[in-house]
């Protein structure tokens, strides 16, 4: 018997179980593991089923738009045509009853939406004692902004020996002394990280997230100053810093858009399940919503 057939489990709620908590297919999944996803399905869809016999449930309406962009949006995941439908077929899912499934989805997902829109907004007031009795949150760390190129080392290809990868960074290094507007261009075709199709963009560093030798040097250079050859484990390094923010306690007045989306998410959850928790019961309601 398939996995996701097994105890009479809705196949697709299943499949979501067990990509929320495996990140598999049911038919990825060791029993341990399946036996935790259909325990998961179970309880997602008995709560589904309380939502969709709530009264708010009979005025929510689900349109063909939406249903077919939310089957646009499964289609999307895949290749093409083809690998969507044997997808479909090792996962025991037709088209209608995918269709079936994502209508479900759908509608819980609006009826959740309308109970949530009841939060009354967060006040002035609200914002301001947050703010205060958090005060710690908003105390940010200096930040750089950097790029960085990289030659490694490897002593299993004669271009990347100690000597050789230290040749050629000295090199790039004597030609940003004399371009250094050429730094992305440079990245781009000698470094070997990931970064390199970003001209060696590292975005936004805050101390300790890299290398110490990196880190080290990256916190004593000047705005668009570039450093001298950096040897960490890898390899040989250049790195820029581009701009320098210093450290700083947000204000109330730059923090509240923050706090205010903060305090309204937890706001929406708190009545989401406050609304959950009245709901009667599968068996002490009618089914079929």
């Amino acid at each position: 018997m398939a996995p996701n057939q097994s105890n009479n489990i809705e196949p697709y709620t299943l499949l979501r179980a067990s990509l929320a908590l495996f990140e598999k297919s049911p038919a990825e999944l060791d029993p341990e593991q399946l036996l935790k996803a259909q325990i998961q399905a179970r309880n997602e869809f008995a709560i589904e089923t309380r939502v969709l016999n709530s009264v708010e449930a009979s005025s929510v309406i689900i349109s063909d738009y939406e249903l077919e962009r939310a089957l646009t949006e499964v289609r999307q995941r895949f290749e093409n045509e083809q690998e969507f439908e044997d997808h479909l077929l090792t996962q025991s899912l037709t088209l209608d009853s995918l269709k079936a499934a994502l209508f479900r989805q759908c509608k819980v997902d609006a009826v959740m939406e309308k109970i949530a829109s009841r939060t009354p907004k967060i006040s002035e007031v609200e914002v301001g004692i947050f703010y205060h009795s958090h005060r710690e949150k908003f105390n940010l760390p200096e930040r750089r902004q950097a790029r960085h190129i990289l030659i490694s080392i490897n002593p299993d290809y004669p271009e990347n020996t100690r000597e050789k990868s230290l040749e050629r960074i000295q090199s790039i290094a004597e030609t940003l002394k004399r371009k250094p507007h050429k730094f992305p261009d440079l990245a781009l075709k000698n470094s070997e990280c990931p970064t390199a199709m970003n001209g060696g963009n590292l975005g936004e560093i805050v101390q300790g997230k890299l290398f110490p030798e990196l880190d080290e040097v990256l916190f004593k250079l000047r705005e668009n100053e570039i450093s001298q050859p950096v040897e960490t484990e890898i390899g040989y390094h250049l790195i820029q810093c581009l701009k320098i923010q210093r450290a700083e306690t947000l204000s109330l007045q730059k923090a509240t858009p923050k706090i205010r989306k903060i305090m309204q998410e937890r706001s929406r959850r708190i009545c989401q399940r406050s609304w959950l928790a009245s709901l009667p019961d599968i068996g002490s309601t009618k089914s079929g919503a």
